[in-house]
């Protein structure tokens, strides 16, 4: 009953997710039944989720940022979401506690996963979020952010580091609630 591929949500994990979500006992067995019809293994994997964020950026190319979001939320590292990592994941993405969003936009930047954020790091999901923006569109970034370059290293000088210093999830949590700009 609580494998992956039942038809049913076990009662452990439906309380979990109810437990962790804003969503109902009724919304979390009417997102597994539409989970399952979607993804019949009861997993997710990093193509189908690639694909996925690709139709919301149809004049863009999301491929890098959806894999380091993916990453994020593949909890287990076994490169695939199942149905929690998936609900998790619209949870944080659509409704999530400031500091849950927080907690996980952390995750997203700690490439590497060491538990801190390197400048390198920043410029690489600055990147991958830049290759989302239409060309057109990155022409009316303002000026000391109109490039990954810039933007990383101004949200680098934000918090004040020299450049091999690393930002740790405390830091990085305390300096985003500190900064309206950097919240938004």
């Amino acid at each position: 009953m609580g494998n992956t591929k039942s038809s049913a949500l076990s009662k452990e994990l439906l309380e979990d997710l109810k437990s962790n979500t804003k969503y109902s006992e009724a919304e979390l067995c009417t997102w597994y039944q539409s989970f399952l019809k979607e993804c019949p293994s009861g997993k997710i994997s990093k193509q189908q989720f690639e694909g996925i964020y690709a139709s919301f950026f149809p004049n863009a190319d999301p491929t890098e940022y959806a894999r380091h979001v993916f990453r994020s939320f593949d909890t287990n590292a076994d490169g695939t979401l199942d149905f929690k990592e998936y609900i998790v994941a619209l949870h944080l993405t659509s409704g999530g506690k400031t500091l849950q969003k927080l907690e996980w936009a952390f995750a997203l930047y700690d490439v590497d996963g060491n538990g801190t954020i390197s400048n390198n790091e920043i410029l690489e999901i600055v990147r991958s979020i830049f290759n989302m923006i239409p060309a057109d569109d990155q022409k009316n970034l303002p000026e000391d952010e109109n490039t990954p370059e810039k933007r990383a290293e101004k949200i680098w000088q934000f918090f004040g580091k020299k450049e091999n210093d690393k930002i740790s999830e405390g830091e990085f949590i305390q300096g985003v609630m500190d900064n309206k700009d950097i919240l938004r």
